[in-house]
């Protein structure tokens, strides 16, 4: 209920910012510190969350050793795709260019905005051997005080590792790191309260500096992410279904009501339980669901690092900076470090984001403008994290020569046979309710 009432008060947000824009341009433009300060919340979040989340994430399962073949495997995959989501991302990306033209004219704000992108784009990453000398930090806490994400991200890879290999002694360590990442939670659903003010203010101040003719740039965003996630599943997730020999449309049947909740929610943890449920009765064993699905929540989110991807090249269109193909490959890999960080929760995507903005002298301005429509833009891709989380329980069952393909069959004709019972039962009562309505007539 709570996170319906807060969706609710975006949307509404959204459409007063734009009518504030539009017929106050002048105050509407006033407004930006709002987002200002909102962005300066989602930043304080970055480096706890992440620090504590990848440690828990990857320490979390133990001794490193008995993770055994299933741990490897599943590795291997999630790069793969993690790999092949990046790649379309980045393609439709440049494909459609949603952040040229976002910003016209010679208003104050497109000075502001070209003049950063300018600075930017003299500290930007000129080569893979910098960029890999620079994600190894002198200190960890200035790199926390940097918002550097690949410093951090690097630290607790090692500070993990550590603890797998110190063992029992070190529990009461991840104890207190699990109870931070749960904190943290919790902080980014405080800090999300606000979102509704940042966006108004966000909106409002875009709108008012660059008229409505904004809007459609705004849509032709959406689209290009949507359009994005559809390539990734047909291209990706309906061929390792294939692979496997299993139906992608029987598992997206099974998986409607986790799917529709993802959906309506954005957040992957809300749809988690059930899924795992439906899971192990679609036929994959209960030790791979388990060990999967968690990990793939914090090393597999398809959607969210897609749109990282878009959003990053995005980010720089808007300011003016032009990334050829060898910093767009540079910041591919950045991703596949800092997209571990992300967690199944609303708008965080949008604090890694800023994050590797930050890392490579980006302006973050884009996350502004993103924060409008990110509760859109969420919805698709926490949808295909979670369908692409159960294909890779799917494809790790079947690695391992474990999936239930008898299992799969009975639990998809129940669900047949549970869908025309329901629509039996539909069409008895409607044909009731019209037999009542003629008696009442004659």
């Amino acid at each position: 209920m709570k996170h319906s009432k807060l969706t609710a008060l975006i949307f509404i947000a959204l459409i007063l910012g734009v009518i504030v824009g539009h017929f106050a341009p002048d105050f509407a433009v006033k407004m930006r510190p709002f987002a200002t300060i909102f962005l300066r919340m989602v930043k304080m979040i970055i480096a706890p969350l992440l620090f504590a989340t990848l440690v828990v994430g990857i320490a979390g399962h133990g001794d490193g050793k008995s993770l055994g073949k299933i741990g490897l495997k599943t590795i291997i995959y999630f790069e793969i795709v993690t790999t092949l989501a990046l790649v379309i991302g980045l393609t439709m990306a440049n494909i459609f260019k949603p952040g040229v033209g976002f910003v016209t004219g010679n208003s104050a704000h497109a000075l502001h905005m070209q003049e950063a992108g300018l600075m930017a784009a003299a500290h930007a990453h000129t080569s893979i051997s910098q960029m890999v000398t620079d994600i190894f930090p002198t200190s960890i806490i200035d790199a926390m005080a940097q918002g550097n994400l690949l410093q951090i991200v690097v630290f607790s890879i090692f500070f993990a590792l550590a603890i797998c290999a110190v063992g029992k002694a070190a529990d009461p360590v991840l104890k207190i790191l699990n109870s931070v990442s749960q904190i943290m939670f919790k902080f980014t659903e405080y800090v999300m309260y606000f979102a509704p003010l940042g966006i108004f203010g966000a909106i409002a101040a875009t709108v008012g500096a660059n008229g409505l003719s904004v809007l459609k740039n705004y849509f032709k965003i959406i689209g290009a992410l949507y359009v994005a996630l559809a390539v990734f599943v047909f291209l990706v997730l309906i061929i390792a279904c294939k692979i496997v020999k299993i139906s992608f449309r029987d598992l997206l049947r099974a998986l409607q009501e986790p799917a529709l909740l993802a959906f309506t929610t954005a957040s992957s943890e809300a749809a988690f339980p059930k899924a795992m449920d439906i899971m192990e009765r679609f036929g994959v064993p209960k030790n791979i669901v388990g060990f999967v699905m968690p990990t793939g929540y914090t090393f597999n989110l398809d959607g969210s690092t897609l749109y990282l991807a878009m959003a990053v090249i995005f980010s720089s269109q808007i300011v003016g900076i032009n990334l050829d193909l060898n910093q767009q490959l540079i910041i591919m890999l950045a991703l596949m470090l800092t997209s571990k960080g992300i967690a199944g929760v609303p708008r965080v995507s949008l604090i890694v984001l800023a994050g590797t903005l930050a890392s490579f002298n980006i302006p973050i301005l884009g996350v502004a403008i993103l924060l409008g429509i990110d509760q859109i833009l969420d919805m698709g891709r926490t949808t295909v994290n979670l369908v692409g989380n159960c294909v890779a329980t799917v494809v790790i069952a079947r690695w391992e020569r474990e999936f239930d393909y008898d299992k799969m069959h009975e639990f998809v004709r129940q669900s047949k046979e549970e869908s025309i019972g329901a629509d039996i039962e539909k069409f008895r009562n409607e044909l009731g309710h019209k037999k009542s309505i003629e008696v009442k007539e004659g």
